[in-house]
């Protein structure tokens, strides 16, 4: 067991001196290293070398790139605008086409309504006119019916008046001699008059 104490103490004793020796390592550094102004110079240097070939970089291949994108993107936009603005005219004239059109239709479908309205009015008129002269033709051929029966009525009447008359006249008067001139003369003038 001793010697496992001297091998304690020893091992105690080397970690103590490690740590003595880092601590006065530590006290006599500066400081942090890139803050020592005895590497300025190298710092510098790398800082424009890094600098340059970043420079290099963007101005050779990344901003090119950029820039050659940019421009193909604007000369798209340029394209599709005018595209659009194309398109947008053409639409402007399809609509004005598809009014004038639509007003063209609009008067010739009023054109060709009021022209079967007047030929059917004309049409009716003359139907009309037929129907009115038929009806005149069967009014005068009614009335040259009715007048040929009415004459036929008197007529008859007539001839019955004077047989009735005749016969009334015997009736009063028996055995005398009916002047049958006399008794036609006497009805047609009552009949007529």
């Amino acid at each position: 067991m001793a010697d496992e104490a001297e091998t304690l103490d020893a091992a105690h004793g080397a970690t103590d001196a490690a740590h003595g020796a880092a601590d006065a390592a530590h006290a006599s550094s500066p400081g942090m290293p890139q803050l020592d102004f005895a590497t300025f110079p190298n710092q510098i240097f790398w800082l424009v070398l890094t600098l340059l070939a970043i420079y290099f970089v963007l101005t050779k291949i990344a901003l090119p790139r950029i820039s050659s994108v940019i421009a193909e993107r604007q000369g798209t936009l340029t394209n599709d605008l005018a595209a659009a603005e194309d398109l947008k005219r053409q639409a402007a004239e399809a609509e004005e086409s598809y009014n004038t059109a639509l007003a063209n239709a609009r008067a010739e479908a009023s054109r060709i309504a009021q022209e079967t309205r007047d030929e059917i009015q004309a049409q009716t008129q003359v139907e009309i006119d037929k129907a009115d002269a038929q009806i005149a033709a069967r009014t005068a051929e009614g009335e040259a019916r009715i007048a040929e029966i009415e004459a036929g009525a008197i007529a008859t009447a007539e001839e019955v008046a004077r047989d009735v008359a005749t016969e009334i006249v015997r009736a009063f008067g028996p055995g005398q001699d009916v002047d049958a001139a006399a008794v036609a003369d006497a009805v047609a003038n009552r009949v007529r008059g």
